[in-house]
């Protein structure tokens, strides 16, 4: 019937927005918010209050430290103490302030090492929140605290191998900005407009069935695409995590999950809205077929 698109344009529809529609996303994701540092601190600043984070921030100053005190037979005793002073610090506006300030020295690192081809890790440094700490403990007349060291400590958020196995896809997300989200949209409204126009055009009774069974595989589309979004969110944070050290797994994870929230909530959001115009469609053409005068009357 020529009310409806055919099988093969329907699944060569259906493919190309499951496709269009997760590089589209990403795209827009990473010119959006990994390439603008103010967006990029708003996504990460919230987990200054995430248990995980504050954990391994804790247990990496407090290694730290400890390699610099001689505690002797105290030894257990003296890191106690030091991780449960580090540990509550972490609860205070100031750690607040220094892990945004942390975060914004660490964004042009991070878009640094994912243009680069020097095979390094994408890590934050901790230094500056040290600092930080080191002098709210001295403040507070916290023994030891002096002895902190503030050197260079990475919590890494992508591990060496993973960083290049991703460099030429963040490169390609780059260079494509904003274009395949547009891109994707012009696909979809050209299938609907050539269906239409395959359906007799302008005052014909076939072309409002035609738009609406177009409609509707596009609808159908973006929800596929949304699908295959959430599912290439999910393997990525699989792998990146694969190549963390096991003491940074959980800062890591939550930092990949604060970056990619807004990606897991345009899934969402697509999805409903595909799922829902694919429905819509149908029933109105399913209503427009019913009500149309069958051939040879009126």
């Amino acid at each position: 019937m020529r009310t409806y698109l055919s099988a093969g344009l329907s699944a060569v529809l259906l493919v190309l927005l499951a496709v269009l529609v997760p590089v589209g996303a990403l795209s827009a994701w990473v010119d959006l918010e990994i390439d603008n540092t103010d967006r990029y601190v708003a996504a990460v600043a919230p987990l200054a209050s995430d248990p995980a984070v504050q954990g391994t921030v804790t247990d990496l100053i407090t290694d730290g430290a400890m390699k610099q005190i001689d505690a002797g037979p105290l030894e257990n005793t003296v890191r106690d103490f030091l991780h449960q002073a580090v540990l509550s610090f972490t609860t205070t506006d100031a750690f607040q302030d220094a892990w945004n300030a942390a975060n914004r020295t660490a964004h042009e690192a991070v878009t640094a090492a994912l243009n680069s081809n020097t095979g390094e890790a994408v890590t934050i440094d901790l230094a500056p929140v040290t600092e930080r700490v080191k002098q709210n403990l001295e403040a507070n007349g916290v023994p030891f605290a002096d002895r902190i060291p503030v050197q260079h400590t990475d919590i890494t958020l992508i591990s060496a191998d993973r960083a290049d196995q991703l460099r030429q896809t963040f490169r390609l997300l780059r260079t494509g900005s904003l274009r395949p989200a547009a891109g994707t949209l012009a696909v979809a409204v050209l299938a609907v407009v050539v269906a239409w126009a395959r359906g007799g055009g302008p005052g014909h009774r076939r072309s409002g069935p035609a738009a609406l069974s177009a409609t509707a595989v596009a609808g159908l589309g973006f929800a596929l695409g949304a699908l295959v979004l959430r599912a290439v969110v999910a393997y990525t944070r699989g792998r990146v995590l694969s190549g963390v050290p096991d003491t940074e797994t959980a800062g890591a994870g939550a930092v990949y999950d604060a970056l990619t929230a807004s990606l897991r909530t345009t899934v969402w959001i697509v999805f409903a809205a595909g799922l829902a115009v694919a429905v819509c469609a149908v029933l109105v053409r399913r209503r427009a077929v019913r009500g149309r005068p069958a051939p040879g009357t009126g």
